[in-house]
């Protein structure tokens, strides 16, 4: 028997089931503001952060940090493995020379928390919005860009059109993660278990989450899918899927606040089954 929750103020997204595919140490943000307003929550990671093949790129670069006149941090995954690197190096590296940019807000925490100022955050936490927040400052200086072994070339590549000496390394890399293959499909066969919305956070998630359907594709009719910002509805539109659901603001909070607002409207009544 169907049955219908009802929602009130505090717990908007009460009965609605809303599926979390972060890495599986990053999901307790998300998931955790999804269950305070009332969801119930499916964590299913699409995507495993592991180090890359090599570590030489990076270790160079950071013994000679003195060098550079930017530092571009992309992600809170390079800034935890490239602090990981240098307590392994066991490096002393003094950051005051740096310019320092982070893309976005929690980049910028994370980045804080090593007790380092951060100097440039973009308006819009996407890489095109780095290069226009940088692009008159770079003109001949060294920029070192530590990020994800796959990831958009439009910092890099823009930079250096500005005049820039730009030295990319890799900190970590994404992988599909196998084990979340029989989950994710189960769930989405299950009436009881599948998810009312699928949130993606960044372009490998979508990605990700295409590889791990395989050739079985499923309906998504009825499934709303949720993009913490533009890039990331870009490559979900590629993939052939819809971004139902889009945040305005680029972060974990406003995906959230995108999935209350949408879903709000979806029932004149405010109730789930």
């Amino acid at each position: 028997m169907k049955r219908k929750t009802q929602i009130s103020s505090d717990q908007p997204l009460a009965g609605v089931r809303v599926l979390v595919g972060r890495a599986r140490h990053q999901a307790g943000a998300l998931s955790g503001e999804l269950r305070k307003l009332g969801a119930s929550v499916l964590e299913i990671p699409f995507i495993e952060i592991r180090k890359p093949r090599s570590f030489k790129p990076l270790d160079s670069a950071l013994k000679n940090l003195e060098g550079y006149d930017w530092l571009i941090l992309t992600s809170a995954n390079g800034v935890e493995a490239m602090w990981e690197r240098l307590a392994k190096l066991r490096l002393k590296q003094n950051f005051k020379h740096l310019n320092v940019a982070a893309i976005g807000p929690a980049t910028k925490r994370a980045i804080e928390q090593h007790g380092i100022h951060v100097d440039v955050v973009p308006k819009e936490y996407v890489a095109e919005s780095v290069v226009r927040s940088l692009q008159r400052r770079v003109r001949g200086k060294r920029v070192l860009l530590v990020r994800a072994k796959v990831a958009r070339d439009v910092i890099p590549t823009e930079l250096r059109k500005a005049g820039a000496h730009v030295d990319v390394v890799e900190a970590y890399e994404t992988v599909v993660p196998q084990s979340s293959r029989t989950r994710l499909q189960s769930a989405l066969k299950n009436p009881r278990r599948r998810p009312h919305v699928v949130t993606f956070t960044s372009s490998s998630t979508a990605r990700n989450f295409v590889t791990l359907l395989g050739a079985r594709k499923a309906n998504f009719n009825d499934v709303k899918l949720a993009s913490i910002g533009p890039v990331t509805s870009s490559t979900l539109r590629e993939l052939g899927l819809r971004a139902d659901i889009a945040a305005r603001k680029f972060t974990i909070p406003g995906l959230v606040e995108a999935i209350v607002r949408f879903m709000s409207k979806q029932s004149p009544s405010k109730a789930w089954v």
